[in-house]
């Protein structure tokens, strides 16, 4: 794990701390994969909603948290603001407000929603001859929901290549119902889909920046939920909803340090 990916779980930590919300695990997945997209595509923090920008959007939405502490590393805010997480009154709600937050593009945390909104986006662009991407982020219990493989379908029908899909395949619903070879399913849709190491930034952004044509695209990223932190990793279900308090605080933020390069 290298620095930047550090002080993000860092962050995400202290406030999860601080605050007594966010789930750890889950934004602890993505961060690499949050990276990679906001290193490729076009957009402004000074000026969030200008016109020519590409779409972001966090499709699972219990994992704002990670993407609250990715938009301050890049400059959409400073990282003292995410500190008043869960306030009364507070613009960071555990789940992210698009009319609250700079950066946020969709309010989500219907799971199986961000994905058809995201599909909407790409075809508005198209339609209208813009050459913006869209970007979505889903889980892998999320894609539990049917509405997600009827977008797949719509938007490999439509020929959505402004469109790219990334998959945390982080194995969340191993206790429920487990996505097998979702890279497979997403090919049977009529997608291009290729799988990656979701922990390396570079290798990510290798495929996002990929030119394809005639057909959307799905990253299946094969991320582990806690990356970084072995405590997490061995019991991701006892952390799903919890908040480290002090003691336990400091055995994470010793892991990350000694995870890291």
């Amino acid at each position: 794990m290298d620095r930047i990916s550090k002080e993000i779980r860092e962050n995400i930590l202290r406030i999860a701390h601080h605050s007594g919300h966010g789930h750890i695990p889950t934004c602890f997945s993505i961060i690499e994969m949050l990276r990679a997209v906001y290193e490729s595509m076009r957009y402004n923090p000074k000026q969030p909603d200008y016109d020519e920008r590409d779409i972001f959007i966090l499709s699972k939405g219990h994992a704002a948290l990670g993407l609250y502490c990715t938009l301050a590393r890049y400059g959409y805010f400073p990282i003292s603001d995410v500190f008043s997480l869960g306030v009364f009154g507070s613009n960071f709600g555990c789940h992210a407000d698009r009319f609250k937050i700079p950066g946020i593009e969709l309010s989500t945390g219907s799971l199986g929603h961000g994905i058809g909104v995201a599909a909407g986006m790409a075809l508005g662009f198209k339609l209208s001859g813009n050459s913006r991407k869209v970007f979505v982020l889903i889980g892998d219990g999320e894609a539990n929901e049917g509405s997600v493989w009827e977008t797949a379908m719509v938007t490999a029908n439509l020929h959505l290549d402004n469109l790219t899909i990334l998959f945390d395949n982080n194995r969340s619903q191993s206790r429920c119902l487990p996505v097998t070879n979702p890279e497979e399913k997403f090919t049977s849709f009529g997608l291009k889909a290729m799988t990656v190491d979701g922990h390396d930034v570079s290798a990510i952004k290798e495929v996002v920046l990929c030119p394809v044509e005639g057909t959307p695209r799905a990253i299946v990223a094969q991320t582990t939920k806690g990356m970084g932190c072995p405590t997490l990793v061995r019991d991701v279900f006892a952390w799903h909803r919890r908040s480290p308090n002090s003691d336990e605080l400091k055995i994470l933020l010793g892991e990350l340090n000694e995870t890291s390069v």
